[in-house]
């Protein structure tokens, strides 16, 4: 894994200097095979294929405590948003804890990222354009 890469991309996301899509090509780029964004923790861990991790601090002041509640209906109007109106990765983390995400996996070669709550909860939600 490359880790200058890869921190490369978190800066991207975090300061909103490239949409997703460029961002999930300089993770591939970068040898990640998935990350977790981990609200509790305020970071995110990216693994490659064979046992290496880098893990980056999520830099954002002010959010708020995670939801004890899953709210489902509110992730995906979250993620809708994102998707369509470009919404920033620090907004879209905020509206995500309201709405119960404890953290997330993104699985860059499946294509999809799974949401959790505190309870158990899951959400699954496919990349834009990738097959079920």
């Amino acid at each position: 894994m490359n880790p200058q890469l890869v921190t490369q991309a978190a800066d991207a996301t975090h300061q909103g200097t490239l949409p997703f899509p460029e961002v999930v090509g300089l993770l591939v780029e970068g040898g990640v095979e998935s990350y977790y964004v981990d609200y509790a923790r305020a970071c995110t861990v990216y693994y490659d294929g064979g046992g290496s991790s880098v893990v980056v601090p999520l830099p954002y002041e002010g959010l708020p405590v995670i939801a004890a509640d899953f709210n489902a209906s509110a992730l995906v109007e979250n993620i809708r948003d994102s998707q369509q109106k470009g919404q920033s990765h620090q907004d879209f983390s905020r509206r995500a804890m309201l709405a119960g995400v404890q953290g997330y996996h993104a699985f860059l070669r499946g294509q999809r990222v799974t949401y959790h709550g505190r309870q158990g909860d899951a959400h699954t939600e496919w990349f834009p354009g990738a097959g079920k």
